[in-house]
């Protein structure tokens, strides 16, 4: 049994507490680690920016002398601990990855942990509890139920090999002739009755395309033991082709003022599909927290006996462990902000201190696909359309993509082709050539998958294209952090498309009557995306700025101009048992000769409920919705492995009002509406009834979540 004794534990803190005018003239002029602690003293050193020198390899290969040594000659025979961990599935969706991951699955366990000399580990898994708030079959590898222990041997393995395997440790004996070093600082740690100076060490790989760690050592000064290790790894270290990363950070803490053992620990693993471009990451996050260690403890050897991690029970029996609260509320608030800073810290130093290409993701050629309408999908232009895809990448961030549609009612064929250069700094420059549809409005009202559905079978298409023809050359830069900035300059032809399809049952509306015309012009975006109150609640911005010029097909005369300005303010916020939603669309034209295709559209689910889809049109316009989500029990479902529906679902009540300046075709003002949302089946299915209370109508719509539709 464990002992309730906590020695005295000085744990190196994490890096969140240490560490009018012409349009189109009016559009362009529109457009490593700090650790905060008590000083002892002025121990502060300056960045060197040698690799290997004298000093540094002293340093060095004094840490792996001692971790040779350590066990056998410090004293430390064996001890015991207590860990709690949490183990997070997420999954993420979109271009860029601004979006906030959503959370799929979540696990909480407790461990008894034991350790021996000279390198003997057992831990039993003495409680597990789980909720399931997507479904999903997937499961964890072993080596993630439990703790890393004496920071890897001399080789490092995870995800049982299948993630990576055999990769040396910098502080190995082997090392040296893989790695570089250099100091990169000196900093000063005091705590109750101790003061530690600790020396940061950056590490490398000597040739980035072997498998290797990349990060930094954190070595107390005195003994050169290690106090924190935080590290990525190369390309070639990453087994599984699906893998993008694995960041991992272990930090020790000072038991009975003698040894350094584990005190906390954190690891990601993302991965996204290999075989095709879409857009969807799978995250796994692990957070361990050791604590009640108990140095020289005269552990039996039979405790070692059999697999290192096992589990003292049946499920029933380990979620009867006695844990403290609900889980999700169990979490620790950075676990629940879904947003792991300081591993994202871990991945940038990594991405400083090799070449991109050793970290990035390699792939020679490939389908390639953004959504699954990419391949198929139905609309009343091309009736039922096939496509498919195809990427090449070069190396040194060179890569290609190419793809293609027919429609088999148009009789068509549509395409795009696209070079593009990235850096691992987020910064992507691309050149793109395209024969292909121009999707009209401020946003989709509805998801790909469901248009077509509903177009093949009711006549009923809530997409608005018209003809593209011609190119564009974009700058754009995401910087990790949920933010994306982009400059796009485009050269094209645009002309209406015809109706040509017809459905099983129900007719199709016309296609707008799009001007033809040439345009060359300027856009440039910014969006923003990020959790707010801990996470309960999120916050997206976004804002789009373009000027253009146009003139009649072929003609060379670009005196006509046109700017146009749009923007999107979502935020949700917790507020007692439910949620508060605000969602803000805008967006206005130059007055002025206008092309009808840069009106302002709005109607449907998202932009105008209780009204036609895009039967609200105009110069300027402002829709507004507010939103309480509530959850109430409901029955739940058995989905085998795939895991149980929650026994409840969330109501969502709401009122909608959209503000409409120099209308087209219809009355400007205000068009107020109310409506009821039902969202259920893990928060995936959407079910609206609206009612326009201005010469409206009751709408429908069933709809899956709209964190699904860039996939879609």
């Amino acid at each position: 049994m464990l002992t309730s004794r906590t020695p005295d534990v000085v744990p190196l803190r994490s890096s969140h507490d240490l560490f009018r005018m012409h349009p189109l003239r009016a559009a362009i002029a529109a457009s490593g680690v700090i650790l905060l602690v008590a000083l002892s003293g002025p121990t502060s050193l300056a960045a060197q920016e040698t690799w290997n020198d004298v000093r540094t390899l002293e340093l060095v290969r004094a840490a792996t002398a001692r971790r040779a040594v350590q066990l056998a000659d410090t004293g430390l025979r064996d001890y015991t601990a207590r860990a709690t961990g949490t183990l997070t599935f997420l999954a993420q969706f979109g271009d860029g990855f601004l979006e906030t991951p959503a959370l799929v699955k979540s696990d909480q366990i407790v461990l008894e942990v034991y350790w021996g000399a000279p390198n003997r580990s057992k831990q039993r898994i003495i409680g597990r509890r789980d909720t399931l708030l997507l479904p999903t079959d997937m499961n964890y590898h072993r080596d993630h139920l439990g703790v890393i222990q004496n920071n890897f041997p001399a080789i490092i393995r995870l995800g049982d090999g299948d993630e990576v395997l055999d990769v040396p440790h910098p502080l190995s004996s082997a090392g040296e002739s893989v790695y570089d070093y250099r100091l990169a600082d000196s900093l000063a740690i005091r705590g109750t009755g101790l003061s530690v100076d600790v020396m940061m060490i950056s590490v490398r790989p000597k040739d980035p395309r072997v498998p290797a760690a990349v990060g930094a050592v954190y070595l107390d000064r005195a003994t050169a033991s290690v106090v924190r290790m935080t590290f990525s790894f190369t390309r070639a270290a990453l087994r599984d082709p699906q893998l993008e990363d694995v960041s991992v950070i272990l930090e020790n803490g000072l038991v009975d003022g003698r040894f350094w053992l584990p005190r906390r620990q954190e690891i990601e693993i993302q991965r996204s599909a290999s075989w095709m471009d879409f857009p969807a990451r799978g995250i796994i996050r692990g957070r361990w927290e050791i604590c009640c260690i108990q140095a020289n403890a005269n552990v039996s050897p039979e405790t070692f006996r059999g697999a290192e991690i096992v589990e003292a029970g049946t499920r029933e029996q380990l979620r009867a462990f006695p844990f403290e609260g609900e889980i999700l509320s169990a979490l620790p608030a950075d676990v629940r902000a879904l947003d792991a800073e300081e591993v994202r810290a871990v991945q940038n130093e990594a991405r400083r201190l090799v070449q991109a290409g050793a970290l990035a993701r390699v792939r020679t050629r490939n389908f390639a696909a953004r959504s699954v309408s990419d391949f198929v999908r139905s609309d009343r232009v091309e009736g039922l359309a096939v496509g498919a895809g195809f990427s090449q990448r070069f190396g040194a961030g060179f890569s290609t993509t190419v793809g293609g549609r027919y429609g088999t009612e148009d009789h068509r064929v549509k395409g795009r082709g696209t070079l593009a250069w990235r850096r691992a700094n987020g910064l992507t420059l691309s050149l793109t050539g395209s024969d292909d549809w121009l999707q009209l409005g401020e946003v989709a009202e509805v998801s790909g998958i469901r248009n077509s559905i509903a177009a093949q079978e009711f006549g009923s298409d809530w997409t608005n294209p018209i003809s593209a023809r011609g190119g564009a050359l974009r700058a754009e830069y995401v910087n990790g952090r949920g933010r994306r900035l982009s400059a796009e300059g485009v050269v094209r032809r645009e002309e209406a498309l015809t109706v040509g399809a017809s459905s099983a049952w129900g007719s199709f509306e016309p296609t707008v009557a799009a001007q033809a015309l040439d345009r060359r012009g300027l856009s440039l975006g910014w969006e923003s995306s990020q959790l707010i109150a801990s996470g309960a609640g999120k916050r997206r911005l976004a804002l789009r700025l373009s000027g253009a010029q146009f003139g009649a097909p072929g003609s060379g005369d670009w005196e006509a101009a046109v700017a146009r300005v749009s923007g999107e303010v979502e935020v949700a916020r917790p507020i007692g048992r439910g949620r508060l939603v605000l969602r803000t669309l805008a967006a206005g034209v130059s007055a002025g000769p206008t092309p009808v295709q840069d009106a302002v559209r709005f109607g449907g689910p998202i932009t105008g409920p209780g009204y036609d889809f895009h039967g609200l049109v105009g110069g300027a316009g402002v829709s507004q919705r507010l939103e309480w989500q509530g959850r109430i029990p409901f029955v739940a479902l058995d989905l085998g492995r795939f895991g149980r529906v929650p026994a409840t679902l969330v109501l969502a009540p709401y009122v909608h009002a959209v503000w409409i300046d120099r209308a087209i075709g219809g009355p400007g003002g205000w068009h107020p509406a109310v409506g009821l949302g039902t969202i259920a089946f893990f928060d995936l299915l959407r079910v609206d009834i609206a009612r326009g209370l201005r010469d409206g109508r009751w709408t429908f719509s069933l709809d899956v979540s709209r964190d699904l539709w860039p996939v879609l």
